[in-house]
């Protein structure tokens, strides 16, 4: 499969290889109180001018664009430029000019027996300059891997605040659900109260259950807004210019075997990096060999004496008297860096290969649970509260049995949620640790 994190000129590919594919429906469940919509303007009046919910590629388009840690390094790299043409200037040559013999006694009284000497110095670097070019350009390497690694940072952590901003709106539906089952007690024990069928204290504990609901609804629509905060601050936006994400946590991913994930290891950016380290390393190893004997210098020019009227040519070199390498210190640090680096990315293999491997199982196990809480628990509870429900009403059960089972059954789909939001959270982590999209959207059941 080709590897979508590479470059970014296609948004949209890096989008569906970071995440999840989420389809444009709401989840499955019914409003029967108060739209999510209303809810979050009421809360931050600046979003009720949103037309349409943002969708995971806008979120992932807008952070790759506009996220600031992402422009800060793009600075980095224009510096490296830099780095790289001040690597290619050469030793400006040296004018020297000097006056011999004046100012004495003699013949060399004032000025009639100097001896000035114009010359030019400059410095033989052989191949010195190329080695610092190539240091620089593989530093230059290094950034791209670091900046392809912050890219699919920003691009998964947008993932998971877009997933975190999913999952609520979807427990906000549950709260409603559980808002419209202690609305229908209410009523019903209210019907019953009032033939004189029902005590009293069952009314009132029904009313506290709605109040109790009603509660937990306005919690989770205050967290709600912080989540579509988090999520607009990857893209440096203040105020979330959406009113809702979209997306449906009930279609669950289909995933390759662990097998097949573990052939793709080599595509995580993290082991590339340590790639791109040891080339630098190896580069600027070159340039230490290099640089370990000092340059010579030579220098030419012309001399005039005055006494004469001559005019002469001279020519002169440096020679350093090197006794033994003066570079070694820096030459054994650098080897051991390459050494170092070739270590890190063996212990960085090992953690990325672990990681993968919990991730995997814990989807497969999120994926087991909720398959069959959807096909046998949840289908089981709803047969069971319309039982209870019917019974209650003609007087053959009591309200407390009929609340249990309303939990039960409201817990069992709080499982099922959870299970789904957390198999979409791992997917996200395995397509992080491989930097490739491996997984397939199922059909909703």
């Amino acid at each position: 499969m080709k590897n979508y994190f590479k470059g970014t000129a296609d948004v949209t590919r890096l989008a569906a290889a970071t995440m999840l594919k989420f389809s444009a429906t709401r989840c499955g469940w019914v409003f029967t109180r108060i739209t999510l919509t209303t809810v979050l303007v009421v809360l931050c009046p600046s979003l009720s001018s949103a037309a349409e919910p943002i969708t995971l590629e806008q979120a992932i388009s807008n952070t790759l664009t506009n996220n600031p840690d992402l422009q800060a390094l793009g600075y980095e790299m224009r510096a490296q430029d830099s780095v790289i043409l001040q690597a290619g200037l050469s030793p400006r040559p040296e004018l020297n000019i000097t006056i011999e013999d004046v100012l004495g006694t003699g013949v060399a009284q004032a000025l009639s027996g100097a001896q000035t000497t114009i010359s030019i110095t400059w410095v033989l670097e052989g191949q010195l300059r190329q080695r610092r070019i190539d240091a620089a350009r593989t530093g230059s390497l290094v950034l791209a891997s670091e900046a392809e690694v912050m890219r699919l940072d920003a691009a998964a952590q947008t993932a998971r605040y877009y997933t975190q901003a999913l999952a609520n709106q979807a427990r906000l539906q549950l709260a409603e659900q559980a808002i419209a089952l202690a609305e229908e007690s209410v009523a019903t024990i209210t019907q019953r109260v009032t033939a004189g069928t029902a005590p009293r204290s069952d009314l009132a504990r029904a009313r506290a259950e709605l109040s109790m609901r009603e509660l937990e609804h306005e919690d989770l629509s205050h967290e709600l807004v912080g989540f579509y905060h988090r999520l607009a601050a990857q893209w440096a936006e203040l105020n979330p210019p959406f009113s809702e994400v979209a997306g449906d946590l009930m279609q669950l991913p289909m995933i390759e075997p662990f097998s097949t994930l573990e052939t793709r290891i080599e595509q995580n950016p993290d082991l590339s990096r340590f790639l791109s380290e040891q080339r630098l390393y190896e580069s600027t190893l070159q340039l230490e060999q290099a640089q370990r004997n000092a340059l010579w210098r030579f220098n030419a020019g012309v001399r005039r004496i005055e006494s004469s009227s001559d005019m002469g040519f001279v020519a002169g070199v440096t020679i350093p008297l090197n006794r033994g390498n003066l570079n070694q210190g820096r030459i054994e640090e650098v080897r051991v860096r390459l050494e170092q680096s070739a270590a890190q990315q063996e212990a960085a293999r090992i953690r990325v290969m672990t990681a993968l491997f919990l991730f995997h199982q814990e989807l497969e196990h999120s994926l087991h649970v909720a398959s069959l809480l959807r096909s046998d628990v949840i289908p089981a509870y709803e047969e069971a509260l319309t039982e209870v429900r019917r019974a209650y009403e003609l007087g053959g059960s009591s309200y407390m049995e009929w609340l249990q089972v309303q939990d039960d059954l409201l817990q069992a789909r709080q499982q099922l949620l959870e299970a789904s939001v957390l198999a979409h959270q791992n997917i996200i982590e395995i397509e992080r640790l491989t930097g490739m999209r491996v997984a397939q959207a199922a059909s909703a059941q």
